[in-house]
């Protein structure tokens, strides 16, 4: 029994009319399309999936929530990433203490009783 019988009739209808639709742009395409490559490298477009569930939108603001189950990353490419993140990492902590930096002396400059509530430590000869 196929499962498109206990779809609701304007969804069964919606369903095989993409379905026809898919069928009668394959079929443009193969009488269009040359039988032997003519060397161009132009590339096929990528033509939109027919959706096994008729209701499904994906342009749709309304999708409904989604779960994620499983994310399958190999071990190395997932080290690589955070290694990759570590570097990118140092450059902006530089600019991020360089800033801190030019930052209190402006402090000290527009506001010099500030030094006064500094912490001194100094370490004995």
């Amino acid at each position: 029994m196929d499962e498109s019988e206990d779809l609701p009739r304007t969804l069964r209808r919606e369903k095989e009319a993409r379905a026809r639709e898919a069928r009668e742009r394959d079929a443009q395409e193969r009488a269009a399309a040359p039988s032997l490559p003519m060397g161009s490298d132009e590339r096929p477009k990528p033509q939109p999936q027919i959706y096994a569930s008729a209701d499904f939108n994906p342009g749709s603001a309304t999708a409904g929530p989604v779960t994620v189950k499983k994310i399958d990353v190999p071990f190395v490419e997932l080290m690589l990433f955070f290694l990759k993140a570590v570097f990118a990492a140092i450059p902006a902590l530089i600019l991020l203490g360089a800033a801190l930096w030019i930052l209190g002396n402006l402090l000290e400059l527009a506001f010099p009783w500030l030094i006064k509530m500094k912490i001194l430590i100094s370490f004995p000869n």
